[in-house]
């Protein structure tokens, strides 16, 4: 079936849109694929979504507006895209993230904004969304969702192998060579990174890695950071993009440069990783690198440093590494359309292979 998939990141920076023919287990012809930025006031008003999420109503009027500019705004990339669809995939923007935690009583909650209904009366399309509910409510992390469509797209590669991906938090997939998968977050990497250069430079994001390249890594805030309790959980684990903040603070990484605050960060970000890797159940052949921390120097940099085994960029295997979590969306749309599971035991740590999300539209 034709798809398109829709993806609005942690990092704030707009809409992935990517056509794809797929099935949902198999992955056929890639299509046109996209970016619609988004206008600096609406990512100003996202930011403040993401502050205030803990204290919001889904009622609240700041909310609902931002909610409509947003649609719009994947109304448009669908547009822009210009192929015909059968179903659309639409993740939404996550302002909120908290899933169950072990050894608590407290059920999980995850919450992605986006008006499906009005993106399906717009574009007169089918829409997939609500990708992540179903796992959390069976006690799953939500996340991540994407390691299905990883193992589909790796199928003829060596295994095992690890994919990961930079975006606002890093997550990682382990496709073993029968198959399985081990999938979880592994820490912060884009989201802290771009939030200390909006600070101290003004700018969105640390172009070529020049302000990391140009800093010292500070061995006292790393520690502390290392110290962070989350990092020490066995996975299935996921992060909020803000669930590092406070640790950051606490470490005293306001003290430092602008150009040691980045590299420090950088640091963190490969060191985290290197640690997941604990957690596989036998080292990869390589690792393949997606998302905006692909295209950071500084940050490939350390991960080469910090990991034993190559270190390259999607690219090298004929994947678009910009594209890679709109098109999966794609391919996540068509198994929602099939009533396949999206989540799994070792992904999300579902209690079973769990289908997921909800279809609103035409179904035509």
């Amino acid at each position: 079936m034709r798809t398109i998939g829709l993806m609005s990141g942690t990092s704030l920076d707009g809409v992935d849109a990517a056509w794809v023919e797929t099935d949902g287990e198999a992955i056929g012809r890639l299509g046109p694929v996209l970016t619609l930025p988004y206008d600096p006031s609406l990512r100003r008003d996202l930011r403040q979504l993401l502050d205030r999420a803990p204290e919001m109503s889904p009622e609240d009027p700041f909310l609902q507006g931002c909610v409509a500019r947003l649609t719009d705004r994947h109304v448009e990339a669908v547009r822009a895209i210009g192929w015909p669809a059968d179903v659309i995939g639409f993740h939404g923007q996550t302002i909120l993230h908290r899933p169950a935690r072990p050894g608590t009583n407290a059920a999980g909650f995850t919450w992605q904004v986006g008006d499906a209904q009005r993106l399906a009366r717009e574009t007169g399309m089918t829409v997939a969304h609500d990708f992540r509910s179903a796992d959390v409510a069976a006690g799953g992390q939500g996340a991540p969702l994407v390691p299905v469509v990883h193992a589909a797209m790796a199928r003829d590669l060596p295994k095992p192998l690890a994919v990961l991906n930079l975006g606002g938090v890093a997550n990682v997939t382990w496709i073993g060579a029968d198959g399985t998968l081990v999938a979880f977050d592994t820490g912060p990497a884009n989201g802290p990174l771009d939030d200390w250069l909006r600070l101290h430079t003004g700018e969105a994001f640390d172009r070529d890695g020049r302000l990391a390249l140009a800093g010292q890594v500070d061995g006292g805030v790393m520690a502390h950071m290392l110290d962070h309790p989350w990092l020490l959980a066995p996975p299935p684990k996921s992060l909020d993009r803000l669930d590092f903040d406070r640790a950051l603070r606490e470490a005293g990484a306001g003290a430092l440069s602008p150009a040691d605050g980045a590299a420090t960060l950088v640091a963190f970000a490969a060191v985290c990783v290197a640690a997941a890797a604990r957690h596989f159940p036998e080292p990869p052949v390589q690792w393949l690198v997606a998302g905006g921390g692909r295209r950071n120097p500084a940050m490939m940099r350390a991960l080469g440093a910090a990991l034993a085994e190559p270190v390259r960029a999607v690219e090298v295997a004929g994947w678009n590494g910009d594209a890679l979590e709109a098109q999966a969306f794609g391919v996540l749309a068509a198994r929602v359309w099939r009533g396949l599971p999206l989540t799994f035991p070792g992904t999300t740590g579902a209690p079973y292979p769990l289908p997921g999300g909800r279809l609103v539209g035409s179904l035509l």
